[in-house]
């Protein structure tokens, strides 16, 4: 029999306790299926899922198109390195580049290559076409940043416990102050030795931080006006996740360098995309950048279903109405007890900020929503991320945020 039909929950986390590393710290429940915006356990109860593996399920879990074509390309051949061409990523390639309207791509495999991708990028194009000395390029990152756990991540990172302990780093980083274009025009005009400019649209792990309206029009015209590429994390903010294909698109911005990740796959497996024009692209030339797993015909044929998937079933609409649901549902809430200090998000990357109760807050909260049928995660201590797949409808939102209400009343009495 599979081990999950007769062994319990805590069996599971205690094998993960003894035999991996410390490095995680889950909401203790084990999931064994899932399907649309549900998860359920090894006991068999059901969960909203309101994190969608921090927004790689945009599309739902276990999407039956995304299924089909990834058991169909698998049936043939999954990988074939870069060493040979195959018949799936010519295709891929012109329709990724033709859904985003870039000239090439670039395909890696997790979000922080996809960062890593476009910063050697920005660098290159920094000596080959800006001109810059050789080994002065300089990226300016953003405080509250997060795109990963590699030495370049951590690196750009102004929270101890992603840098702390695993110096030294490496150079030619500095970080701004987010949401403010003072200091970042600021900086540009100081130092003709900056390559490129890499934030987030919208913060995710730093508590969804929104930023002020028309900061990414002025960033885009300050990149434009001291020739800076302006770099796009948008690995959890993209792909209809905030009620637009992308987040630049609620002000209409295009950048120079644009990276995708998570729910390319749908959630199937790591693919990850950096696209950009000619001019910047083509100054890796072959044997420079590259990856044994990036490009094989399995993602090609995975992430051309899923980004149809998010066009065909109009999610960046739907995500846009659920949101509005979402927010509505939670201001409301926060008129009815005090542990609410705010809500913010835009589409359904949302969140709400926690008065602390205690040291944990957050993760009581999560713990207690857990128990109620709903699954999220705090960050930052007193924020927690809400995140549904983005085919919940109506009903079903309403549901998730009656076990949200009551769950918060309940610590009211």
């Amino acid at each position: 029999m599979i081990a999950s039909e007769t062994k319990s929950s805590s069996y599971f986390i205690e094998l993960e306790d003894k035999y991996g590393a410390h490095n995680y710290h889950p909401i203790p429940v084990v999931i064994e299926k899932g399907e649309g915006i549900f998860v359920w356990d090894v006991e068999g109860k059901q969960y909203f899922d309101f994190l969608s593996a921090y927004s790689a399920v945009n599309q739902g879990h276990a999407h039956p198109k995304i299924i089909e074509a990834l058991t169909t390309q698998a049936s043939k051949i999954a990988l074939t390195s870069r060493a040979f061409h195959n018949n799936r990523l010519g295709e891929y390639e012109k329709f990724i580049t033709k859904y985003f309207g870039y000239d090439k791509v670039l395909p890696m495999n997790t979000g922080v290559e996809g960062g890593e991708t476009a910063i050697k990028l920005a660098r290159r194009w920094g000596y080959s076409v800006k001109q810059i000395p050789e080994n002065q390029a300089k990226i300016i990152f953003v405080e509250g940043n997060f795109w990963g756990r590699t030495m370049a991540a951590i690196s750009s990172s102004s929270d101890p416990s992603s840098y702390a302990g695993f110096g030294p780093f490496m150079p030619g980083f500095s970080l701004i102050p987010y949401n403010d274009i003072t200091v970042l025009e600021n900086t540009l005009a100081s130092d003709p030795n900056i390559a490129g400019f890499m934030f987030e649209p919208i913060q995710g792990e730093a508590g969804v931080v929104v930023p002020d309206a028309g900061y990414l029009q002025k960033v885009r015209a300050l990149c434009t006006k001291y020739n800076v590429l302006m770099i796009a994390d948008e690995v959890q903010t993209g792909l209809c996740r905030t009620g637009k294909m992308l987040a630049c698109d609620h002000e209409a911005v295009k950048p120079d360098i644009l990276i995708l990740g998570k729910a390319l796959s749908g959630g199937l497996l790591p693919i990850s995309a950096v696209l950009a024009n000619d001019e910047i692209m083509l100054t890796i030339k072959p044997g420079e950048h590259g990856s044994t797993y990036g490009g094989n015909p399995l993602a090609c044929a995975v992430a051309t279903t899923a980004l149809k998937v998010l066009k065909d079933e109009n999610l960046s609409e739907n995500a846009e109405a659920m949101g509005i649901i979402f927010r509505a549902r939670m201001t409301n809430l926060m008129a009815k007890t005090s542990l609410i200090l705010d809500v913010r998000g835009k589409g359904l990357l949302n969140a709400i900020v926690i008065e602390p109760f205690n040291d944990h807050s957050g993760w009581e909260i999560c713990l207690m929503l857990k128990e109620n049928g709903l699954l999220a995660k705090q960050t930052h201590g007193n924020i927690i991320r809400f995140a549904p797949p983005l085919t919940i409808n109506a009903s079903q939102m309403h549901e998730a945020c009656d076990i949200i209400e009551s769950t918060l009343l309940a610590l009211n009495n």
